[in-house]
């Protein structure tokens, strides 16, 4: 272990260096165990950041048009905020209970900073993107009209993120710990701290504070082009320009429409048309109506899940088996420290039975509900329990997938799958099982990459563990109250056909968990994916993506200085079919072509460059968006002042939804004979 002076000075040694380059080149390797961390400034910006992020996330939810707002901007506005706190705040020393404290210890420093910004991320991953939980009450509520009791609903909510919270604590040896989970993604949230905190020499060139701000001011000025006045060149497709009357090329080159649930007449599907008024499968009605028909993509997505299932779990087996292994028989003693490793020894570990207790705790609670809420819920305790062993199955190898490719492979269809056959009929049970078997997981992933981040920034592990559970129980709580309101308050909510034309509380993001609970949990896989049903091959892709990696991991053995063959990383690969449906064409290209640039020729050619810019650049780009994107939305578009011109129509391809079938007949459409 490095001594104290050594540790102060950051005087490091060949060996202590972390072997992962990228972290090398972006994370200090020094610390200052000095700095305070909990302090008032932090623990109050912190928690009215998640608040009022988690209510800002919650509300637009419902809208027509959603705006999720990322905790970037909560995190950039946390820094002049606590400035302001430091200037201001009285520096008097107060004693309660026996000890001592200040408002004001000194200078804001970055580990407050680093605190602030993880409590306020409880306030995204409960209430912004997906926000399932909420999205399963609003389709409770709002969809199948239940009278849902609100400690049964706060029940649903909090057990959620306290069950991730568990499962993050007991593998954090395994994805937290080890060198090699290095989670990507934060390197980038490194190179911002930095950037706002450090002071770089003037004589190397722009500063990262000068850099930074130049690409956030660019970033912010060009998004007013695709975001409001030119939104065609988020979707501009060529190919439909030079066959306009080709309905098969405007179907394939489309970056806007797309062909999702049409009826076998090309109709899209009406699944009100098969429900019963109690919301389950009316099976003479749909045996009338028809069969679900889906899209080639569509089905392409579905099946890609299937694959990817089965190919992380082999892919993990087959090239971490190893290291896990030792891992599980507490080889952690011997295992080879890296330098912040070295340096979090100086701090108190947090016991494995603080997160045991969280962990025992919400799968009791889960269970009580299932018996005392039975009719509402629908999953009866076993289901609870079948969906914790998935839970559990499942998260220690996709946490792998993250923590090396910053990839997070779903399985959101296999968990609706494997309820679907054995709850055929129970779309509530259907929504729950995935909360349960599947979000638990991306909460459980979230609080790991937290983990890391502090591990980085050199956060002490207790004042990690008391940011995150308090953030999260004020997320989830504020989650659920606001929502609660609105459903409560707002007449006709996501009823479509009952709200006032102009009325923007339509719920589009709700809409899809519910047609997703008709599709799983009432039509049901049995019916798609069965003997006799159109998709049944389909299900052999679960032995195709298991047996895909095995070919992968013997070339490697075989050829070892060939160490391109052991990046091939099947369940990434498969999990880029999986954003293909909702995803534009120009958004996948400019992934891949910006990430080949800067993380593989600048990396190889200009590390110097690349070192101090790269995820400086990244998070400048993000910023610059999420401001400009909430500031539109706001100023102009949720006051109706929307352009209407030639670049602010779809992608002008108006073919792309019509059917290639002879003698279908669709308004707008031709008909082939």
């Amino acid at each position: 272990m490095a001594s104290k002076d050594d540790t102060a000075a950051g005087k490091l040694n060949g060996r202590t260096r972390c072997p992962v380059e990228e972290v090398a080149l972006v994370v200090p390797e020094t610390d200052d165990p000095s700095l305070p961390v909990m302090t008032f400034r932090a623990w109050f910006l912190g928690l009215t950041l998640c608040a009022v992020l988690i209510f800002l996330n919650t509300f637009f939810l419902y809208r027509t048009q959603p705006l999720t707002i990322s905790a970037i901007l909560m995190q950039i506005a946390a820094l002049p905020l606590g400035k302001f706190m430091a200037s201001t705040l009285p520096t008097t020393q107060y004693s309660v209970f026996g000890r001592s404290f200040r408002l004001n210890p000194g200078p804001f420093n970055m580990k407050e900073h680093v605190i602030i910004t993880v409590i306020a991320n409880c306030g995204v991953s409960v209430g912004g993107g997906d926000a399932y939980s909420i999205g399963a009450i609003t389709v409770m509520k709002a969809y199948y009209k239940q009278s849902l009791n609100f400690l049964c609903a706060l029940l649903i909510v909090l057990t959620t993120q306290i069950l991730g919270y568990g499962w993050a604590g007991v593998l954090r040896r395994y994805l937290v710990d080890p060198v090699e989970m290095w989670w990507p993604a934060n390197l980038a949230q490194v190179s911002l701290f930095r950037a706002l905190h450090e002071k770089d020499s003037k004589s190397q060139g722009m500063t990262r504070m000068q850099f930074f701000l130049v690409f956030f001011a660019a970033s912010f000025a060009y998004y007013t082009f695709p975001g409001y006045l030119f939104p065609i060149l988020t979707f501009f497709s060529w190919v439909c320009w030079a066959w306009p009357r080709s309905i098969t090329a405007q179907q394939i080159g489309s970056g806007y429409h797309g062909l999702g649930l049409f009826t076998s007449s090309g109709h899209k599907y009406d699944t009100t048309k098969i429900l019963t008024p109690q919301y389950d499968l009316n099976i003479p009605a749909y045996d009338s109506y028809g069969k679900l028909y889906l899209s080639p993509l569509f089905a392409l997505s579905i099946g890609s899940g299937f694959a990817r299932f089965t190919a992380t779990l082999t892919h993990v087996a087959l090239f971490h088996g190893s290291d896990i292994w030792k891992q599980s028989k507490s080889a952690m003693k011997t295992v080879k420290l890296d330098i912040h490793a070295k340096l979090m020894k100086s701090y108190k570990a947090v016991p494995q039975w603080w997160y045991l207790v969280l962990l025992v705790g919400s799968v009791a609670l889960s269970l009580l509900m299932s018996f005392v809420w039975k009719e509402d819920v629908q999953l009866p305790w076993w289901g609870m329990l079948f969906a914790f062993a998935l839970a559990f199955v499942v998260t220690l190898p996709i946490g792998v997938i993250q923590a090396t490719t910053n990839q997070q492979p779903g399985y959101d269809i296999i968990a609706q799958f494997i309820i679907g056959y054995v709850l055929p009929g129970k779309p509530i049970a259907n929504l729950l099982f995935k909360i349960y078997g599947r979000i638990s997981t991306i909460h459980a992933l979230s609080f790991l990459s937290d983990l890391k981040l502090g591990h980085y920034m050199k956060i002490p592990p207790r004042c990690m563990y008391m940011a995150q559970l308090v953030g999260t129980l004020v997320a989830g709580t504020v989650n659920l109250a606001v929502a609660w309101w609105m459903l409560g308050s707002i007449e006709n909510i996501c009823d479509v056909e009952a709200l006032h034309p102009e009325s923007p509380w339509t719920c589009p993001k709700f809409r899809v968990t519910f047609d997703s609970s008709v599709i799983w949990g009432l039509i049901g896989p049995g019916r798609l994916f069965g003997p006799g049903g159109l998709y049944r091959n389909l299900v052999w892709l679960f032995l195709v993506g298991a047996v895909l990696p095995v070919p992968v991991w013997i070339l490697s053995k075989i050829f070892p200085k060939k160490k391109w063959i052991a990046l091939i990383n099947i369940p990434v690969i498969s999990y880029g079919f999986a954003g293909m449906p909702p995803a534009t064409p120009t958004n996948i290209a400019s992934w891949i072509i910006t990430g080949t640039i800067f993380n593989y020729f600048v990396f190889k050619f200009r590390k110097g460059w690349w070192q101090k810019y790269n995820y400086v650049l990244s998070a400048a780009l993000d910023a610059g968006t999420a401001f400009m994107g909430v500031l539109l939305f706001f100023a102009l578009q949720n006051e109706g002042r929307n352009l209407k011109w030639w670049g602010t129509e779809p992608d002008h391809c108006p073919l792309a939804a019509c059917p290639t079938a002879p003698g279908i007949v669709i308004q707008g459409c031709p008909v082939f004979k």
